[in-house]
């Protein structure tokens, strides 16, 4: 276990090995990058990780502690390993050592495997007041992921925000530490496999009510571009729209999207992608869109108040589907959904709105945690955790 260049740690991405494992932007090199008031370590383990012969990687992200010289470690969506194992000691204990000796205190990591899933077939006509993802026999159950959580938790893991399925989580991506003690990045994601999947089975895999907006954008004339960094304020000013209209706060500036932007794609080419819904000339829709490896991401939309019914987010969506699908990605990850299944309940219509897609609500293993063992680091987490509740 030791440091390793950014161009070796994006070697191993790259290869077939590291590419099966997976890993999604938030552990790239790039999203140190983005991420301001943060330290970051690039972190390589395997036969000999000085000749680039590894195993797994880890991007931390280290927050000093005010007032003291210790960390928090987080490994936003990582580290990237191979979590079915049998001997995670081998390489999270050697992590762990690392992590003491660099200061920190305690450690928040985001393993890969998946817990449940629920099909839109399934959950559409289950839906009714005070109904939530947890009231559902899911459709699949992944073994790997309980045994990953047992493992974790005899180990003395504790899962972020309780084994309770929580809200949900929001349309971006982040890298914080989860005010509160709750999952920094959403918990339940919505995401439509394509491999194995032709154009047209992605067609009729969409719900009719999708189908038909899709077909009214065309009838409209909506035109679907890809645009630029110059684009990014137009973006903005669209986000700052969705946040009052549907009641949420992302809390990020221009600047945050034009670094992301400038660091994604300067890591490889097109990485991140703008979408723009044009219609009439004015643009109505934009969209982010994000690759690494077989695996695509629709990080953050955001819309115009006016002439929705013209339906520039589903031309977008679909639009983003096909190029996924083009570039040869497993799966095309829509990010953060709801848990609740209520129609009365506001943050409901994300959810419906995607189910429309044909794909499954994917419940993750979600974030865990642990102090660094002794008093002092137990006391120290203690009161950082109170101390990100005031802010």
């Amino acid at each position: 276990m030791r440091p390793i260049t950014a161009q070796t740690y994006r070697a191993f991405l790259a290869s077939p090995y590291g590419e099966a494992l997976g890993a999604g932007f938030l552990q790239c090199p790039s999203w140190a990058e983005v991420k301001e008031g943060w330290r970051a370590q690039l972190l390589g383990w395997g036969p000999d990780p000085e000749a680039g012969e590894l195993t797994g990687v880890a991007l931390v992200l280290l927050r000093q502690f005010p007032g003291t010289r210790k960390y928090f470690a987080y490994l936003p969506e990582g580290p990237v390993a191979d979590w079915s194992d049998p001997d995670l000691d081998a390489w999270l204990t050697p992590l762990l050592e690392h992590l003491r000796r660099t200061g920190a205190f305690a450690v928040r990591i985001g393993p890969s495997p998946a817990h449940r899933r629920w099909s839109a077939a399934r959950l559409k006509p289950l839906t009714g007041p005070g109904r939530r993802l947890g009231d559902v026999l899911a459709s699949e159950v992944d073994p790997l992921g309980t045994a990953v959580a047992e493992r974790l938790r005899a180990r003395g893991w504790r899962r972020c925000g309780g084994d309770a399925t929580g809200t949900g989580g929001g349309t971006g991506a982040g890298g914080g530490t989860g005010a509160g003690g709750g999952d920094a990045q959403p918990r339940h994601v919505f995401q439509v496999p394509l491999a194995g999947r032709t154009t047209e089975d992605l067609w009729s895999g969409l719900n009719q009510e999708w189908r038909r907006n899709v077909r009214r954008a065309r009838k409209e004339g909506v035109e679907v571009v890809v645009g630029s960094a110059a684009d990014l304020p137009e973006f903005c000013r669209l986000l700052a729209l969705t946040e009052r209209r549907d009641g949420f706060r992302l809390g990020r500036s221009l600047a945050y999207y034009e670094r992301q932007y400038a660091a994604l794609n300067a890591e490889e080419p097109c990485r991140m992608k703008l979408y723009l819904a044009r219609h009439q000339g004015e643009i109505l829709a934009a969209h982010t869109m994000i690759t690494v490896g077989r695996r695509a991401w629709y990080q953050t939309g955001a819309s115009a108040d006016h002439r929705r019914e013209v339906r520039p987010s589903n031309a977008l969506q679909w639009r983003m589907l096909l190029d996924a699908h083009a570039l040869g990605a497993d799966v095309y990850d829509m990010r953060g959904v709801p848990s609740t299944l209520d129609p009365e309940e506001r943050a409901y219509g994300l959810l419906r709105w995607k189910l429309g897609t044909g794909g499954q609500v994917v419940e993750t293993l979600g974030e865990w945690e642990r102090p660094l063992g002794g008093s002092a680091n137990h006391t120290l987490h203690r009161a950082f955790q109170a101390y990100l509740k005031r802010r």
